[in-house]
């Protein structure tokens, strides 16, 4: 079970911002409610040398414990984020954001500042009802830890969704099974030879050729 420890707040603003004042107001909404540790608020415009070691461009900017949000954001919205601050849904929350922002190399950067995010990723491919191109991104960031401990550390979780009821879910657990290059994933790909569907067939026969068995 997670902690829920309050996040804190990085908030850049200019003077000229129509959304700002807002976000500020909600942030502060949240301090009361304790569910915000503590708020820093910078102006961008008077602190230029703060925002670009930030990599703000626009603002409002907002830094929310391990996320980084830009534009207008609800009360509710503030809340939701504040509240997956802590814990693996939230990182897969993020990370889903990202993509459909089309902010592929921001997730790759988010995922890469702590090896620990790479786990929550596969609760999206799990999720039948999440998008292609969410399905595709999650892969596209798991594929570039191919060869790696940190995935073949998730070996465990992807042999259990090599045998999901979804066979995109087992198509996608097998050709990750074989980028791990770790001769324990061999026979969790084998055992999907005989799969119904002929898509996983085919991915854990090339996933069983990448691991060096023969299919």
């Amino acid at each position: 079970m997670n902690t829920f420890v309050p996040p804190d707040a990085l908030l850049f603003v200019t003077s000229d911002c129509p959304h700002c004042a807002t976000v500020k107001r909600g942030l502060d909404e949240l301090v009361r409610q304790g569910l915000i540790g503590k708020v820093a608020v910078v102006d961008a415009s008077a602190h230029p040398e703060r925002a670009a070691e930030h990599g703000v461009r626009t603002a409002p900017w907002l830094r929310l414990g391990p996320f980084t949000l830009t534009g207008a954001q609800s009360v509710s919205e503030l809340r939701q984020w504040a509240e997956w601050a802590s814990g693996e849904e939230g990182i897969a929350r993020y990370v889903v954001h990202l993509l459909k922002l089309g902010e592929f190399q921001h997730a790759v950067a988010f995922v890469s500042a702590d090896a620990q995010r790479l786990k929550p990723l596969l609760d999206i491919l799990a999720d039948t009802d999440a998008g292609i191109d969410q399905r595709l991104g999650v892969s596209a960031l798991l594929e570039r830890y191919a060869d790696t401990p940190e995935l073949r550390a998730l070996l465990p979780q992807l042999a259990e969704l090599s045998r999901d009821a979804d066979h995109r879910v087992r198509a996608d657990a097998c050709h990750l099974l074989g980028l791990t290059g770790s001769a324990e994933a061999l026979g969790h790909v084998e055992a999907r030879l005989a799969d119904e569907n002929e898509e996983v067939r085919e991915i854990a026969a090339e996933a069983i050729q990448r691991l060096g068995g023969t299919a």
